[in-house]
């Protein structure tokens, strides 16, 4: 399983950008096969970026808990339905497996085969005789058995039930049994003995094996090929013959063709309760074709693997991809308050510092290995840096902003100054974005004195696309509030060019009367010279909360 590198749902574009470029560094440095991921698809500023950049968005991972095609082997070893037990044994025994699926000759899972299945298969029907004579095979799969050879050959291919008969009897005792029996099934198994060898013949019986590597006399031989009949010599001697002959029997009676097959897809929690109760040995996993792709066992769920992530633009489990809380977190890189709900049972690298960007942080990670971005990738730290600092103008932009843009653009075939003009004009939310898009597009949920709420934020140009959606965007909030489950939401439209922010609510919490902003509308306030949500908006809301739970 890969590293994955996460931004936090809902990802913007400091998150998807600080994400991939990680991920360049990790596979540069500690980690070969670090992989950018996100949580949903990227908005069309981050896509106009990552354009310019030249570089795909991250994969799309919705969840990380481990499935079963995580765990489950993919280089399985099968059987086919009309082999026979010493073609399976043998791969069995070479693999070092207990059990096998199954396939019919298209491909298509039949059934489950196990070791003790296929073993009695060579003792069925001990207790009765007639059973135990029965060998359902072909002539040729019974001349494998034994490495024999031929000495005359009749459709060797058709597979029957054949009934093998041991010559080890008078020649009187051994044909009265013989005319017992049909003699187009019957397969004679004897030495060098002429007395045997003539009545099976002049029956026309379907085949005589002779065994001790001796030879039909050239007169036996002439009456076989005049009568048809399938002589084979083996080498080993009747008692070793006779039992590899019982191998030949076809697998297809012991195949178990009803068995508990398990979904790639499925959770990991979800298989382990499917298979605990059942005594299956292998369980075969299948793709939403119903293609087989990998097995396992129950010893393969005991302990499986967990999901290594890096978290970048945030730190909060409520922020992360879901299954994050059962994952191993290698490292974190973020610019935001301290969450508190990350735990880990190792020591893990922690990067936060105060800065405008976490793409910030990620450039700040380059130079300290010496390492020189390409030129896609500087652009894409660049991209962070000046979507999150709104090219360097918001109060969250630090010295430490001002001086990395600097030396990525050093690296990047693209002027900044034009390059941040195109970006900021390009994928405007309320131009293209349905209402409930807008407001789930950069959206952060937070826990403050007993409330939980969400902060989403979009820049634009001027407020004028607002004023003409402002009822639906209010629905929207409304509705995500309360499909969430949360006291409030808020969105936030900052107006990059004038360096201010509307806010509109979904719900007001106590107190709220002490914002002291301006309200212009229903739960619609001018927030003038706020721009950051971190540095200036979720302050603010913490304040009021924490007023109006002293005031409760």
């Amino acid at each position: 399983m890969p590293v994955l590198v996460f931004g936090h749902r809902n990802p913007d574009t400091d998150a998807i950008c600080s994400a991939l470029a990680y991920a360049h560094l990790l596979r540069a440095t500690s980690h070969p096969d670090a992989v950018a991921a996100c949580c949903g698809p990227t908005n069309r500023r981050t896509e106009f970026a990552l354009k310019k950049c030249n570089l795909e968005p991250p994969r799309i991972i919705m969840d990380v808990r481990p499935e079963v095609e995580d765990v489950c082997h993919h280089d399985i070893v099968t059987a086919n339905e009309s082999e026979v037990f010493y073609e399976v044994y043998r791969r069995l025994k070479t693999h070092e497996l207990r059990s096998i699926p199954v396939l019919d000759n298209d491909g298509g899972l039949v059934g489950v085969l196990s070791l003790l299945d296929v073993l009695e298969l060579i003792f069925d029907g001990e207790s009765d005789a007639k059973v135990a004579r029965v060998v359902s095979s072909s002539l040729e799969k019974i001349r494998k058995s034994f490495d024999g050879r031929y000495l005359n050959e009749v459709d060797c291919d058709r597979r029957q039930d054949l009934k093998v008969m041991v010559g080890a009897m008078s020649a009187g005792k051994f044909t009265e049994k013989l005319n017992a029996l049909p003699a187009e099934d019957t397969l004679v198994v004897s030495g060098d003995r002429p007395t045997i060898q003539l009545p099976a013949l002049e029956r026309n019986v379907r085949g005589i094996v002779v065994t001790g590597g001796f030879e039909l006399s050239p007169g036996l031989l002439q009456i076989a090929k005049a009568n048809g009949v399938t002589v084979i010599v083996s080498p080993y001697d009747t008692a070793t013959t006779t039992m590899r002959i019982k191998s030949a029997r076809a697998i297809a009676p012991a195949i178990e063709r009803e068995f508990v097959s398990l979904s790639a897809k499925q959770p990991i929690e979800e298989a382990q309760q499917q298979i605990a109760r059942t005594a299956q040995p292998i369980f075969p996993v299948l793709d939403d074709d119903g293609r087989l792709i990998g097995v396992l066992s129950k010893s393969d769920l005991i302990n499986p693997p967990k999901p290594q992530l890096v978290l970048v633009d945030h730190n909060e489990l409520g922020q992360a991809v879901d299954g994050a809380e059962g994952a191993e977190i290698l490292e974190v890189l973020d610019h935001h308050r301290l969450g508190g709900s990350l735990r880990s049972s190792q020591p893990i690298r922690f990067i936060m510092e105060p800065v405008g960007s976490t793409c910030t942080l990620v450039a700040q990670r380059y130079r300290a290995a010496g390492i020189e971005p390409p030129a896609g990738i500087a652009l894409c730290m660049a991209s962070g840096i000046i979507s999150d600092t709104l090219f360097l103008r918001s109060p969250t932009t630090t010295d430490v902003d001002r001086d990395t843009l600097k030396w990525l653009e050093t690296f990047c075939d693209t002027d900044l100054e034009s390059f941040a003009k195109e970006f900021f004009e390009t994928g405007s939310a309320l131009r293209v974005s349905k209402a409930d898009r807008v407001v789930r597009e950069d959206c952060k949920e937070f826990e403050e004195h007993g409330h939980r709420f969400s902060i989403s934020q979009i820049e634009e140009i001027g407020f004028d696309l607002f004023w003409n959606r402002k009822n639906e965007l209010r629905e929207a909030l409304e509705q995500m509030t309360t499909e969430r489950k949360l006291d409030f939401s808020a969105l936030m439209i900052t107006d990059i060019v004038s360096n201010g922010s509307l806010l509109l609510m979904s719900r007001e919490p106590e107190c709220w009367e002490e914002i002291n902003y301006p309200r212009v509308d229903l739960r619609l306030y001018k927030l003038d010279s706020v721009v950051s949500r971190k540095k200036q908006l979720l302050p603010l809301f913490a304040s009021l909360l924490e007023t109006g739970t002293h005031a409760r």
